[in-house]
């Protein structure tokens, strides 16, 4: 089962270094290290049920907030 909740030790912190393994890259780079970090992530959950819950999350994130972005 897919953790939603608060789940981070140092959540500042992981942003902080998600922010900086960015700095200096081009876009396509960044994107591509974006990528990098989800494949080797799922590799570390290794569950495709728990994947796939995270893919449906994250979509339907993206997709309320589309929604949210275009009543404004």
């Amino acid at each position: 089962m897919l953790i939603t909740d608060p789940n981070l030790d140092a959540p500042d912190d992981f942003y902080e270094a998600l922010i900086e393994a960015h700095q200096g890259l081009t876009t396509p780079q960044s994107h591509e290290l974006n990528a990098k970090l989800v494949l080797l992530l799922a590799n570390h959950v290794g569950r495709l049920d728990v994947l796939r819950e995270a893919l449906a999350a994250a979509r339907a994130s993206v997709e309320r907030r589309a929604a949210t972005e275009s009543k404004a």
